[in-house]
């Protein structure tokens, strides 16, 4: 039986959202290559590239999964046009924190819905995040602290931790900044009938 509602993402953030949030859904991560993808659609920005691979993902999945609706999502980081992807060991954190120190980066949360490989939604949802002047000290003790829970995201931040201490100031939805614009999504799959509302 085909469940009605699939996240394509092994996330845990995101299944920790949607799981706070009430809604009944799988978990099925999407088996697609990222950079791949990427290598096909270059010179994007960051909000487009986000949204198509959360489209990819959402696709990959609901090609799988007939009659369900699947929620796909993505997030890039931005800082004067270059993107960012997850580091790759703690060295990297390191120096994408210190490069990320005493400026304003942005954060590109996109999610997308498909249901036999339609896509029936998109949305992106823009966070600018100022770093406060980081001392490189204080980066080495914080990394040590987080351990390798700092090459889950982009920023090598979770910001619904320690991660908040890195900051000065935010604009933008908590939710999409832990990983999933929750709000617009909630308002699309009632819409969709796909939730109570």
């Amino acid at each position: 039986m085909t469940p009605d509602l699939i996240l394509a993402s092994a996330s845990p953030f995101r299944k920790m959202l949607l799981q706070n949030a009430g809604l009944t859904f799988v978990s099925q991560p999407a088996q697609i290559d990222e950079r791949a993808v990427e290598e096909t659609v270059q010179g994007l920005d960051a909000e487009d590239l986000a949204t198509i691979l959360a489209e990819a993902k959402a696709q990959d999945v609901s090609s799988r999964h007939p009659g369900a609706v699947v929620i796909g999502s993505d997030q890039t980081l931005s800082l004067d046009g270059e993107i960012f992807h997850k580091p790759e060991n703690m060295d990297q954190a390191r120096r994408r924190l210190l490069k990320l120190s005493g400026r304003t980066h942005l954060l590109n949360s996109a999610v997308v819905l498909a249901r036999d490989g339609e896509t029936l939604w998109r949305h992106v949802s823009v966070a600018r995040m100022t770093m406060r002047q980081l001392d490189p000290g204080f980066v080495g003790r914080h990394l040590a602290n987080v351990g390798d829970r700092a090459l889950l995201s982009v920023g090598a931040y979770q910001f619904e931790g320690e991660g908040i201490q890195l900051f000065e100031r935010i604009e933008g939805d908590y939710f999409a900044i832990i990983g999933l614009p929750l709000l617009p999504l909630l308002a699309q799959l009632r819409e969709l009938a796909v939730i109570d509302g």
